[in-house]
């Protein structure tokens, strides 16, 4: 009889990695519930007994890199505010890096701007007069300014959580992409980093812009004596774009893969599907924690024929669960339910923001932005007017005074060392001119932005100075204008009471969500929309996961060329939203072939017979 292979605890090989003396990289698989965070936490507390003494002498600390501010405030609770630890988004680690080199961002972002200005002038020499021709012309008028402004910039400044529009600021994509040509191209940059740094953790790695992730492999193949990188992330729940897609297939040999085999959260039905579903991508296998706990799953397949009543039929399979389950639950507030839709448009419908959102969804670099809420443009309403306004209209008026000195030009300390009696007033009129576009009813957002240029009440983005400035505009071809510009133009027509809806949504105050949204989310009950008609996008498709409709022709060149296809976007998505669920899950899968996909479903070994409901 064979000897059992014994698995060296995951936890176990991590703290031996961050072997000051002996350094060491690796990347942990973490899949769905698998107890990251907890492990994280545990081999820090473990290795701040010994090392935490040795780093305070030397002055230096842990950096741990995780992806959300809410992310990164549990880590900091659960390490008890610890100073051995430097927790930060990887914005807020990138801007650390970069910002005391004042004068070397001058010199790229120099190098930047004189490249913007002269494609624009070539796409103005070529184009035809008109909007777009006027667009362009004012865009090329405030690059051409920031660029002459540069050199009297003494300092430059950044915010990982706002628009960053002032002309001494860098913009959320300059500092990432500044961050890791400077890492890669300036030994001295990685040297400062290893000696402030000697162990980087970089959590939800999949997902961290592959132009710095693969910087940091480079800072540690370079540095791998004194430097030990670790990477925790599962590549089956990479969820944006601008993430690395080989990850998992790029670690060196000689780094160790730990592996957390358990899923803590899911029943061992959700886990068995789980695993089937994502069974074509890896050979990745979680085992459900409680053996005790069996959990529902079923899946309702509804003919998408124009007309129907989605809200009935997913109020319908609401109470349908309730039975299923025997849990009233289902049946409660929506708060007790959590419903995942592929993208925010469908979520949009639903929630009332639809019309400011599509148009801003048609453009690929808007993406991860809309995503997170942090697109330029949309923080001066979701942070400035829209509690604005809630205070002038509740009569706060500590409140309105507070926002206005925080945001406004016409209150910054230049403005106020000249006529501050002055500069007061003409705030104060400004807050009262914004306020009575309320007077009758909620007004569009061009009209708020208009009135906001007029008054210069808040500082604006390119793209939304551009269209506030305009006066008579003319028509043009789609093709002629900016993209950008067009997409906000259209998203400005919506009125107010829809970027209300899209600020409640994006704060997790809706039952609804997305598969990006919920990475690292947990809830009891569960329902997951696969509807491609409605989603309208062409990244993902569940009809063709689901063998509904063949690959594309580009789906099929790229699996022959070993890329990456619609069908592999879609399973990750698909696996992500199962994963999220604690004791139930519905699936609701509008198609134009439902019995393809009952047959598929079956074939797959997803669901059996009897988990699958025609619903009409």
């Amino acid at each position: 009889m064979s000897e059992a292979v014994i698995t060296p605890n995951p936890d176990d090989v991590m703290l031996k990695c961050l072997d000051l003396d002996s350094p060491k990289s690796f990347f942990l698989f973490a899949g769905a519930g698998s107890g990251k965070t907890r492990s994280l936490v545990e081999v820090l507390k473990k290795f701040k007994k010994t090392y935490a003494p040795r780093l305070r002498l030397t002055g230096q600390k842990v950096a741990i890199i995780s992806y959300t501010n809410a992310a990164c405030d549990e880590i900091q609770r659960r390490l008890d505010y610890d100073l051995t630890f430097s927790v930060s988004t990887i914005h807020s680690f990138a801007w650390s890096l970069i910002q005391p080199y004042t004068q070397d961002i001058r010199i790229a972002i120099q190098q930047i701007l004189v490249a913007d200005i002269s494609d624009l002038h070539e796409k103005q020499a070529k184009g035809r007069a008109g909007q777009a021709s006027l667009d362009r012309e004012r865009k090329i008028e405030s690059k051409t300014k920031r660029l002459e402004n540069l050199p009297s910039v003494r300092q430059f400044i950044y915010n990982p959580n706002g628009d960053n529009i002032g002309r001494d600021s860098l913009n959320h994509t300059e500092v990432i992409q500044l961050a890791a040509e400077f890492l890669m191209h300036k030994p001295m940059m990685q040297r400062i980093l290893i000696q402030a740094y000697p162990i980087l953790l970089i959590d939800e790695s999949q997902d961290t812009n592959k132009a710095l992730i693969n910087t940091f492999f480079e800072v540690q193949q370079q540095h791998s004596a004194e430097f030990s990188l670790g990477l925790f992330g599962d590549t089956m729940q990479r969820i944006y774009m601008d993430g690395e897609p080989t990850l998992g297939q790029s670690i060196p040999p000689e780094w160790e893969k730990p592996v957390k085999p358990m899923n803590y959260r899911c029943p061992k039905r959700v886990t068995k599907l789980i695993n089937r579903i994502r069974e074509q991508a890896d050979d990745q296998q979680q085992t459900a924690w409680d053996q005790n706990e069996e959990g529902f799953v079923r899946l309702f397949i509804v003919p998408n024929t124009e007309g129907i009543d989605k809200k009935r039929i997913e109020q319908d399979v609401r109470t349908q669960m309730a039975t299923i389950a025997n849990d009233t639950g289902w049946n409660d507030d929506l708060s007790e339910v959590k419903t995942l839709c592929l993208e925010h448009k469908m979520a949009a419908r639903r929630c009332g923001f639809f019309d400011f959102f599509n148009p801003l969804a048609t453009v690929k670099s808007f993406y991860t932005g809309l995503l997170n809420g942090k697109l330029r443009g949309i923080p001066i309403f979701t942070e400035q007017i829209i509690p604005l306004i809630t205070a002038h209209q509740a009569g706060d008026k500590f409140e309105v005074a507070r926002l206005v000195r925080k945001y406004s030009p016409l209150l910054n300390k230049g403005s106020l060392q000249t006529n501050p009696t002055e500069k007061i007033t003409n705030a104060r009129d400004a807050v009262e001119a914004l306020s009575h576009l309320w007077d009758d009813n909620a007004p569009t957002l061009i009209e708020i932005i208009k009135e906001i240029h007029r008054s210069g009440l808040f500082s604006l983005t390119e793209e939304l100075n551009v269209i506030a400035s305009r006066t008579t505009p003319e028509a043009d071809t789609e093709e002629e204008q900016d993209n950008k510009t067009l997409a906000w133009e259209a998203a400005l027509q919506s009125d107010y009471t829809q970027v209300e809806a899209y600020a409640s949504y994006i704060s997790d105050a809706s039952g609804f969500d997305t598969h990006q949204g919920v990475k690292g989310l947990e809830f009891p009950r569960v329902i997951v929309i696969l509807d491609d008609a409605e989603a309208g996008g062409t990244s993902w498709s569940y009809e063709r996961l689901l063998g509904a409709k063949p690959p594309t022709t580009t789906d099929i060149k790229n699996t022959q060329a070993g890329k990456e296809t619609s069908i592999d976007r879609t399973r990750r998505l698909f696996y992500v939203t199962c994963s999220r669920a604690e004791k139930s899950l519905a699936v609701i899968a509008y198609s134009q072939s439902p019995d393809l996909v009952r047959q598929n479903a079956t074939e797959y070994g997803w669901f059996s017979e009897d988990e699958i409901i025609l619903l009409n």
